[in-house]
């Protein structure tokens, strides 16, 4: 569960907040939904679906091929 992206950040705390990670390791951040699925895939995960979280997060719910 976390901070994920669909397209764009979806509000100015998400923004802020990936600023904030990016600032301390440029490759830490808010990751796009869709890269995570490509990624996750490529390594034997099935994806599954994205339930919505309270404060504006994303569970992503993958099954192991």
């Amino acid at each position: 569960m976390g901070k994920f992206s669909r397209t764009e950040h979806t509000t100015p705390s998400n923004q802020s907040f990936d600023e904030s990670l990016r600032s301390q390791d440029p490759e830490w951040g808010v990751r796009n939904l869709e890269d995570v699925i490509a990624v996750a895939e490529k390594e034997g995960l099935r994806f599954v679906e994205v339930v919505e979280m309270p404060a504006n997060n994303l569970s992503v719910i993958f099954h192991k091929n």
